[in-house]
């Protein structure tokens, strides 16, 4: 590939170019064709395009927008802390963990499962499933790929239990809301639901961001990056925290999406190298770009029918974790 296709500067402008007109063809997708002209006029027509807009399709829009960013950065994140391209949200079980938190507090604490309380129960057990799957990794040897994985099986085996368990005890309209979470459905959350989150998914994301350089440094081992001022253990565990900060966000919002912190990460990687600055925001762009683009294909295969997101995700990003486990050296 040329030098200048490889560039993080192009793959801006081209990520940017596909968010457009994705996001654009997000607005105007739908049952029902959004007429641009209507939306400056007056008259009930306007006021039904205008509520399409604005209550249905524009939520949806930065909901995929918000998640898909925010997940693909942590994968990211998580590679390089790592130092394994094999770790992934859903993979380790911080996704589960997450989704076990916020589904607990909706079913053993409805009174304030809030808006504004959900992303706090997702962050704690998405903090709790890091703190977790950190300490194996401390444990375990470097390049040992295996450990993570089976580790996250076994989280995500626990986690997938004690949401089937509180399957079992839910109410009726608390079940209603825990089948959003087991699939990953971008049309369940509101304008009040994404301001809620705002505040955590932009904390989340500058957290991130200002991390590249210590996850560029620490590439270098533990010993070279304590050298040049960076403190492995802290910045562990401020990754960690930011990590579960927008992975628990994101599910509180938008329910379980998986491989979408493996796939992108990794063909940003294969696009602009390792570097993690430019890779950080451009996976954020990416998966931005994705889950907009996954959700298109998901209201329109079977239209006027939906397929939930997290199960158009899982399905192209199955194969490819297979085929990357399979191209590993042995």
């Amino acid at each position: 590939m040329p030098a200048l296709l490889r560039s993080p500067r192009f793959a801006a402008c081209a990520l940017l170019a596909g968010l457009l007109v994705g996001s654009l063809t997000s607005l105007a997708a739908g049952p029902a064709a959004l007429n641009w002209a209507l939306l400056w006029g007056a008259g009930a027509d306007a006021d039904l395009a205008r509520l399409v807009l604005l209550e249905l399709r524009l939520p949806r829009l930065m909901a995929a927008l918000c998640a898909g960013s925010l997940l693909a950065a942590s994968g990211a994140a998580l590679q390089a802390l790592f130092q394994n391209p094999l770790a992934e949200p859903g993979l380790v079980g911080v996704s589960a963990g997450a989704a076990l938190g916020a589904a607990g507090l909706l079913v053993l604490c409805p009174a304030v499962a809030t808006a504004a309380a959900l992303p706090v129960a997702a962050f704690f057990g998405a903090l709790a499933t890091a703190a977790l799957i950190a300490s194996i990794g401390l444990r375990s040897a470097a390049g040992d790929h295996g450990t993570l994985l089976l580790a996250g099986i076994a989280i995500n085996a626990v986690a997938g239990a004690g949401i089937a368990l509180l399957t079992y005890i839910a109410s009726d309209s608390a079940l209603r809301q825990l089948s959003f979470w087991l699939f990953g459905d971008l049309s369940r959350p509101t304008a009040g639901q994404l301001a809620s989150g705002l505040p955590w998914m932009v904390l989340a994301a500058v957290c991130l961001w200002r991390l590249a350089r210590g996850l560029n440094l620490l590439q270098l081992g533990p010993a070279n990056a304590l050298a040049l001022g960076v403190r492995p253990q802290r910045l562990r565990n401020t990754v960690l925290i930011a990590v579960a900060l927008g992975v628990g966000t994101a599910v509180a919002l938008v329910g379980t999406i998986a491989f979408v912190g493996l796939v992108v990460p990794h063909l940003m990687r294969t696009w602009v190298g390792p570097d993690q600055r430019p890779l950080l925001p451009l996976s954020a762009l990416a998966g931005a770009n994705l889950l907009i683009w996954a959700d298109l294909v998901a209201r329109s295969v079977i239209a006027p029918a939906e397929i939930p997101a997290g199960v158009l995700t899982a399905l192209l990003g199955g194969p490819f974790f297979l085929l990357m486990v399979w191209q590993r050296p042995s």
